[in-house]
């Protein structure tokens, strides 16, 4: 006994008429079906484009700070910094480093104790890749690379400092998904501005740097963008958990004391 035959359902629905239901629905289902193969194929085979863009944004952005800094882009070498200690971790290799990737993996970072999570990291890589320009045996300039929550986002950057450890050279944000207009303000050439030859500690060695509400009133003050308070917040919890004992604190001890050498 013969099966149907399949010609003859798809020739009975081109009969029908072009406004049918039937005929409406499979053309919808057909041109959402295709939009989405597109848009699939497309974000496949731009994210590639997409990181190596972002990562050219990245580099400019710390080749303008430093360049601000110091008048020219100087010679900056990169390094790995065990967080836990301090000191330079010379078998890793700081180009491949991929801090994101780091930080979700549980063998390669650390959960942060909740009371001294201030930057809304949850967790945050064993090591990280620093920048820093010699002048002789001594340190003229460093970038740490600084991120953590801000509103609407997590906010990535860095943080220029001169050699004494404590007197901001520039502070550049190269990556954010807060509110255009407010917090994405952060990206401005005019509020980053604001950052050199603030100070990051007092006389005590207490954190003292901070966005502030309205108008700056001290060395470690900073204006804070008007309308964007948990952004200005985001950025002052950052700066202080990265400079604290569980960042850059202890590798910047230990380059203030003369350990840490070309």
């Amino acid at each position: 006994m013969a099966g149907p035959d399949p010609m003859s359902w798809w020739q009975r629905f081109r009969a029908l008429p072009k406004d049918s239901t039937p005929k409406t629905l499979a053309f919808a289902l057909a041109v959402a079906l295709g939009a989405a193969i597109v848009v699939s194929i497309a974000t496949v085979t731009l994210r590639p484009l997409q990181k190596v863009n972002l990562e050219r944004e990245r580099q400019a952005r710390i080749v303008a700070m430093v360049s601000r800094a110091i008048g020219g882009t100087g010679t900056l070498t990169a390094y790995m910094v065990d967080l836990e200690t301090g000191r330079l971790a010379r078998d890793m290799d700081p180009v491949t480093f991929d801090a994101e990737a780091a930080a979700k993996n549980p063998e390669t970072s650390i959960a942060i104790p909740q009371a001294a999570d201030i930057a809304g990291l949850g967790r945050r890589a064993k090591h990280a890749a620093v920048f820093v320009r010699f002048e002789g045996e001594k340190p003229a300039l460093l970038v740490l690379p600084v991120y953590g929550q801000g509103y609407q986002s997590t906010l990535w950057g860095y943080l220029a400092l001169k050699g004494d450890g404590n007197t901001v050279a520039g502070l550049s944000f190269y990556k954010q998904g807060e509110t255009p207009g407010l917090g994405a303000r952060i990206m401005e050439p005019a509020w980053q501005a604001l950052w050199p030859g603030k100070r990051l500690a007092d006389e005590t060695g207490t954190l003292r740097v901070q966005v502030t509400k309205g108008s700056a009133k001290g060395p470690h003050e900073v204006d804070g963008i008007t309308g964007a308070t948990r952004t200005n917040n985001g950025v002052t919890s950052l700066l202080r958990f990265w400079l604290g004992d569980f960042g850059f604190g202890p590798f910047l001890k230990r380059l203030k004391s003369g350990e840490i050498r070309p």
